[in-house]
């Protein structure tokens, strides 16, 4: 077994925790796809995004799934291995998927709403700080 960095294990922690959460969320979309559009037609209704809610809902299911996938092979990865490069590339891509969700949210004026992406943001730009050199 290979002796893991404390920087290491801190990667591998918040790529399986995120992994979790947003393959969730991600799978959640997919399979109540009608019940999630129905209720972002109505969260959105009176702002400008409301005839953007079927693309948008396609690309934070997108980014959401593919992020979380990314994350949690890459905690596994590290795990195995030691190298956590796709922990990394997940990190990213949840990083903008919750710049989109955190921009409709407050377009929306759902302020609680935005208020729960604040830690998963953090924690994700923690993760992201932890590649730093």
């Amino acid at each position: 077994m290979e002796n893991y960095s404390i920087i290491q294990i801190v990667q591998i922690l918040i790529g399986a925790f995120l992994g979790v959460a947003m393959v969730q969320s991600g799978v959640d979309k997919i399979t109540d796809w009608k019940g999630n559009h129905n209720w972002l037609v109505s969260h959105f209704s009176n702002s400008f995004l409301a005839q953007f809610v079927t693309p948008m809902l396609g690309t934070v299911t997108s980014l959401e799934t593919i992020g979380g996938l990314l994350l949690l092979f890459g905690a596994g990865n590290g795990f195995i291995y030691g190298d956590t490069y796709y922990v990394l590339c997940g990190l990213l891509v949840i990083a903008i998927n919750l710049l989109a969700l955190f921009f409709g949210q407050r377009i929306a004026k759902d302020y609680e709403g935005a208020a729960v992406l604040v830690n998963y943001f953090i924690l994700t730009i923690i993760g992201l700080l932890t590649f730093h050199n």
